[in-house]
């Protein structure tokens, strides 16, 4: 890509800010000349991560100090095992105090006026498909893995490191025997999944970030570990996985987990915001797509099991931070979603063996908006399906089978942390002919699943909360 494509992207990105702000700056005709600027510094440069109405500002310390010392200072210098960039070379200083002013005005005693929601029981009209949403469980704690027990039970994994059963209307107190974790930042606990032969086995896959300790430092990646449920106590553990390097990065962890009906279990690891060599060499688990067997063991045909120096699990890399993955029902091919920088989230068809390109080819930029690569393409490395510039952040993602929703079968399915929607996108072999957005302002969507029964469910981390789209037939 030359400097002038990049220049056009940039532009387009700062003309969507300034869109989204259309309404907020007529509703704010008196606001002062700093104000308006530092609302467009934010919503151009901060919403991505902290939300469009700051929703995402909760327990931070610098709240209840009598300056804003600390925030200007962590926009300045940046939150790097955080996964925040420096602005030192973004804004003046006065455009720094200006933002952090800003951002600590911004910020309702009542959080709950930002979070405008659907309200159960209301028809919705979608493009082809009329849907009612029913709120199933709320007060969760940023839930993130949803899994279908027999009989109904709903497993609920929770990113702070907490496990529930929801049974006939109720959360169970907290599962034990979950293995020791690293709750901080973009880890915790993350996914959870059964094995496809679970009523004859047991077996219930997590993934997590593993705490290790170093020095009296803790360090943490991604590990899939299985386990039994007996009672609220899980047993019989064994961690099949675990990631390397260890880190103290609290981002970037990928990580959703997919059976593909043969007994592989696919995962993805982030690049862990570090050392951008990561996803282009073969040695260490981040930024890839791994491939392991039901029992922890390699596939003997794995891209790299035989290559020297190359980690056996990986299936593909060149990866950037993937937290949706699954399997096309009708195809059986792996489908990922991934996060982008500011810009350039990607839907990509994952095959063995083959670079996806982060971050040597990419179609986003810095979040500081400085350029981070001229190039969106080159040989030997994949081009995604589709991206999304400006970054919805895709968290999870399924394809919807069933029957149940008779115009959506075989749509896929993605959620929207960025912009709070459930987005639905529909498909004609491998190419994106459609999307359309569904639930807007629900909440950040971390995920989305299909029931046994066919009902598409919804979980979100503002607020905590599942819903489920109960179909209803267009007239």
């Amino acid at each position: 890509m030359t400097v002038k494509q990049k220049v056009i992207i940039v532009a387009g990105l700062v003309v969507f800010a300034l869109a989204g702000m259309l309404g907020f700056m007529s509703s704010k005709n008196n606001m002062p000349d700093d104000e308006n600027t530092a609302a467009l510094n934010y919503q151009t440069y901060c919403a991505g991560c902290h939300g469009e109405k700051l929703e995402k500002f909760t327990a931070k310390k610098w709240m209840d100090e009598p300056d804003n010392a600390s925030i200007i200072q962590s926009i300045k210098t940046g939150l790097e095992a955080e996964g925040m960039p420096a602005f030192a070379q973004t804004f003046t200083d006065a455009e720094i105090e200006e933002l952090a002013a800003y951002v600590r005005k911004g910020i309702p005693a009542d959080r709950s006026l930002l979070k405008p929601a659907l309200r159960d029981g209301d028809v919705t009209k979608s493009e082809v498909q009329d849907f009612i949403t029913e709120t199933v469980v709320t007060g969760l704690d940023v839930p993130w893995g949803l899994a279908f027990l027999p009989g109904g039970d709903l497993l609920i994994s929770e990113r702070a490191g907490t496990l529930h059963r929801f049974s006939n209307g109720k959360l169970s107190p907290p599962i034990e025997g979950l293995p020791p974790i690293r709750a901080k930042g973009q880890g915790g606990l993350l996914d959870v999944c059964l094995h496809p032969d679970y009523h004859e086995n047991g077996w219930i896959y997590i993934a997590y970030s593993a705490l290790y300790t170093e020095s009296g430092k803790s360090l943490s990646n991604t590990a899939i570990m299985r386990a039994r449920l007996e009672g609220n106590r899980l047993t019989d553990q064994q961690v099949l996985f675990r990631g390397t390097p260890y880190t103290d990065r609290s981002h970037h962890f990928g990580c959703k987990l997919a059976f593909d009906g043969k007994g592989h279990l696919f995962f993805g690891i982030g690049d862990r915001g570090q050392h951008f060599d990561f996803p282009q060499e073969l040695d260490n688990a981040n930024g890839k797509i791994h491939r392991i067997n039901d029992d922890g063991s390699i596939p003997a045909d794995n891209p790299f099991a035989n290559v020297s120096g190359a980690l056996p699990s990986i299936y593909s890399y060149g990866h950037r931070n993937p937290q949706g993955t699954s399997i096309h029902p009708q195809t059986g091919e792996l489908w990922v979603s991934e996060h982008g920088p500011r810009g350039g989230d990607e839907l990509n068809l994952a095959e063995p063996g083959k670079n996806y390109g982060w971050p040597v080819i990419s179609y986003g930029i810095n979040y500081n908006g400085t350029i981070l690569t001229e190039l969106t393409e080159k040989e030997g490395m994949e081009q995604p399906v589709y991206y999304w510039t400006p970054s919805i952040a895709p968290c999870g993602m399924t394809f919807l089978t069933g029957g149940r929703y008779k115009n959506w079968e075989n749509n896929l399915f993605i959620g929207s942390l960025r912009f709070e929607y459930l987005e639905r996108v529909v498909m004609n072999g491998k190419s994106v002919t459609h999307t359309e957005k569904l639930l807007e302002e629900i909440g950040r969507v971390r995920n989305v699943v299909v029931s046994p029964d066919g009902l598409i469910y919804v979980a979100t981390e503002t607020p905590g909360k599942i819903v489920r789209l109960i179909p209803v037939e267009k007239k």
